[in-house]
């Protein structure tokens, strides 16, 4: 029986990635090399440089492979629900082993290299700002939320803090941090009732 050429190519694709993350893991981010890589995989030097013209670009990919949790925004009519239950996976994923620590290697590297920068922004950061953005003009078009306020702020309100936590702070992403947080937003995100004279 004939060997599928795209499937056999697949298949090394996702060793090496594998590898890639299993060696980031033992000896780090700054530790890890396209050799090594090759050697664990199995391959040649060669094989990974056509597939990916860096160690960041090899890194982003296999990093954001393990991605494989949506996402998404609920929409349940009670925006603040919905985003804790979103931030809730995104913390369960972002803040623990093995992608918690991995993400934090892949953003230490995008400070440098800004074509593994434009990519994670294009593939991860910029889908996920999108849809926290529709997610909050869904509520405000259904008054949740003050017809004035600004959403792209708000996305980043409540992006920032979690990137401070984890990457400035090294403190541990909880449930009871994220409910922290969206209460705090929440004060200045409601309509505001008019006030009255006496």
């Amino acid at each position: 029986m004939a060997v599928n050429p795209n499937a056999r190519a697949a298949d090394r694709t996702k060793t090496i990635m594998r590898t890639t993350l299993d060696l980031a893991q033992e000896v780090g981010y700054a530790k890890l090399s396209i050799e090594a890589v090759a050697a664990r995989a199995g391959v040649g030097k060669h094989t990974i440089y056509r597939r990916w013209p860096s160690k960041g670009a090899l890194f982003l990919d296999s990093v954001l492979s393990l991605n494989e949790t949506a996402l998404d925004y609920p929409d349940t009519g009670d925006v603040m629900a919905d985003l804790r239950e979103q931030i809730y996976a995104a913390v369960d994923l972002l803040g623990r082993p093995p992608l918690g620590p991995l993400y934090q290697a892949l953003v230490g590297e995008v400070q440098h290299n800004p074509a593994v920068a434009a990519e994670l922004n294009d593939r991860f950061i910029t889908p996920q700002a999108d849809k926290t953005v529709a997610r909050l003009k869904a509520a405000r078009d259904q008054g949740q939320l003050a017809p004035d306020f600004d959403l792209d702020l708000a996305m980043e309100i409540l992006s920032g803090p979690l990137y401070f936590r984890v990457l400035i702070a090294q403190q541990p992403l909880t449930h009871d941090y994220v409910d922290r947080m969206l209460e705090a937003l929440f004060a200045g995100m409601r309509p505001r009732r008019p006030t009255t004279g006496r």
